[in-house]
């Protein structure tokens, strides 16, 4: 490909909301342009890169026994009213009409529109087991798109969906998805850790997340560097340590905490810390008031909370809410008073002589023990494990870390299929229920994610296997004649063995190309410059700026015993 035909329009700035360095470079390099929040073009360089990541994924996919198809990304709005997940997930779906009045969903995911393709084909056991998997641009309504790619409203993903006979033929198929996973996060060049995790809205029990750990990264890993256990804090479960009481229970007594509605600002005003207050969240589970209280230092799982309530959705309680439920405003909430279900953490058993609010304006109660509270209590682990908790498996403290999700595997079981009523008949003429794993990667994701792990500060760096072209080869001086026809000369062969090439032919100034050609980051980077003369190319390496000179005849050889070495 000649530069000088290409649509790669390079960007000197960035739009000052660009956070990641990751998609400050897309965007500079000519990758990607933004149409709207979260919705992006991509440009022939990043297109080039998408197709070597879905292609590394099929090669893989096929090799684990999964079959290809296509699956409409318009879904009817009763297949996710069937499945239940409408409600699970309604804060995502985009919706919309047709003339007729017919409800769809731009599909988010496709186990709705899958699940429903198998039912209607298949009748008994020798019609399983079966992997389908597909790639295609996916739709969800994300409040806060960040990242460029990382997190979008329309972005690449492969899905995969399995459906077998029974368990152990889940684990099986979950096993292999697992080994293909690894697969092909090496060969593009990312190197990831399998993570314990949450089904989330998608469902099923047993889940891995394989996550880049990066400081830019959204979720948040727990890693034991004694056993390397690893787990999002959505998940990961600690050994718990309740302190015993250090001191006698006082006399609970009201203070004046005006405007004190945050725990730095009440601990502040109080002389304490946050160790020594219970934290009182008021939410609402199926639309009926609850009381959490965790450690003033401490979060709210709100995932294992709403798993220990049962509850189908839980939301925080709006201000007016609270003020019916409490009496107070937001800020000034307490255990002490409230008729409504109160779940606390196990790890506030042993306290004593705490601070909390007091359900009225501007007001705190100190010395509050749980004598105090009139209502029945619900002990249960309720906060996110954190850094330093201790590991379950071993005597070792998590380590906090920064991840990416880029892929998630799950076994579904029959969270879709029984809901659906997806079933086969077996050898003694039964109906059961389909047993069914479903298996995501982002697609797009990857491509941010390598761009955010391999880069310096002239640019991107591509590893050989997903890069847009595998030469970025430079004429140095269009006007001097030796240097175009070595540089036509090193193209020609290159193209003639097959080698993947971008030569720049563009009649610019000789520091431009360089710049551009390290912004774009091809591996491999071979330069017709004052050399020419004397027959010879300048091979550059773009990651290790190692170089060597070659005559043109051997510039061939040179980039294949290259590639070789990369692969």
């Amino acid at each position: 490909m000649r530069y000088s035909q290409l649509f790669a329009p390079t960007l000197r700035d960035v739009p000052s909301d660009v956070e990641m360095r990751s998609h400050a470079l897309l965007l500079r390099a000519g990758f990607i342009r933004q149409l709207v929040a979260g919705v992006y073009e991509f440009l022939p360089l990043g297109w080039r890169v998408l197709n070597k990541i879905s292609d590394i994924i099929r090669e893989e996919m096929d090799k684990s026994g999964a079959q290809e198809l296509l699956l409409p990304a318009l879904h009817p709005r009763e297949l996710w009213a069937e499945s239940g997940r409408e409600a699970t997930m309604h804060e995502v779906l985009l919706g919309l009409e047709d003339r007729r009045g017919t409800e769809y969903y731009l599909g988010p995911t496709h186990e709705e529109v899958i699940t429903d393709l198998v039912r209607r084909n298949i009748r008994s056991y020798r019609d399983l087991p079966l992997n389908l998997y597909q790639i295609q641009m996916k739709f969800r309504d994300e409040p806060r798109p960040r990242g460029g790619l990382v997190r979008a409203r329309e972005f690449l993903m492969k899905d995969a969906y399995s459906f077998d006979r029974g368990e152990a033929e889940l684990d099986a198929v979950y096993m292999k998805m697992y080994d293909a996973y690894v697969s092909i996060f090496r060969r593009c060049g990312l190197p990831v850790i399998a993570v314990d995790a949450s089904g989330g809205a998608i469902g099923g029990k047993e889940t891995k997340e394989f996550m880049f750990l990066a400081e830019s990264g959204e979720d948040r890993i727990l890693i034991c560097p004694s056993c390397g256990y690893a787990a999002n804090v959505e998940i990961a479960d600690f050994r718990l340590v309740v302190a015993e009481p250090a001191e006698a229970p006082q006399p609970m007594a009201e203070v004046d905490t005006p405007g004190m509605h945050t725990v730095d600002q009440v601990c502040e005003f109080l002389h304490t810390v946050p160790e020594r207050l219970v934290k009182t969240l008021i939410l609402m589970a199926d639309d009926k008031p609850v009381a959490a209280l965790v450690r003033g230092d401490r979060d709210l799982n709100e995932g294992r909370f709403q798993a220990l309530l049962g509850a189908a959705r839980l939301d925080m309680a709006t201000p007016e809410q609270i003020l019916e439920v409490t009496g107070g405003p937001v800020g000034f909430s307490g255990p002490v008073g409230p008729k409504i279900p109160i779940y606390a953490d196990e790890e506030l058993r042993g306290m004593v002589n705490f601070v909390s609010g007091a359900n009225m304006d501007d007001t705190h109660l100190v010395n509050v023990n749980w004598s105090d509270v009139q209502a029945e209590i619900t002990w249960g682990r309720l906060r996110y494990a954190m850094s330093g908790d201790v590991c379950l498996q071993c005597e070792g403290c998590f380590e906090e870390h920064r991840g990416m999700e880029l892929g998630h595997i799950f076994k579904l079981r029959y969270a879709i299929s029984e809901p659906m009523n997806c079933t086969f008949t077996d050898e003694d003429g039964q109906d059961r229920l389909v047993t069914m794993g479903c298996y995501g990667i982002g697609v797009s994701r990857i491509m941010a994610a390598v761009a955010e792990a391999s880069n310096d500060e002239n640019g991107l760096i591509w590893p050989m296997s997903i890069a847009p072209y595998q030469v970025h080869l430079i004429c140095a001086n269009q006007t001097d004649s030796a240097q175009v026809a070595l540089a036509d000369q090193v193209y020609d062969l290159l193209n003639q063995a097959g080698v993947e090439v971008l030569y720049d032919d563009r009649d610019e100034r000789a520091g431009v190309k360089f710049k551009d050609a390290d912004l774009i980051g091809i591996p491999i980077q071979i330069v017709s410059g004052k050399t020419a003369s004397e027959g010879k190319v300048e091979i550059r390496d773009r990651k290790t700026k190692t170089s060597e000179f070659v005559v043109a005849a051997d510039a061939v050889d040179a980039v294949k015993n290259r590639l070789t070495v990369e692969r």
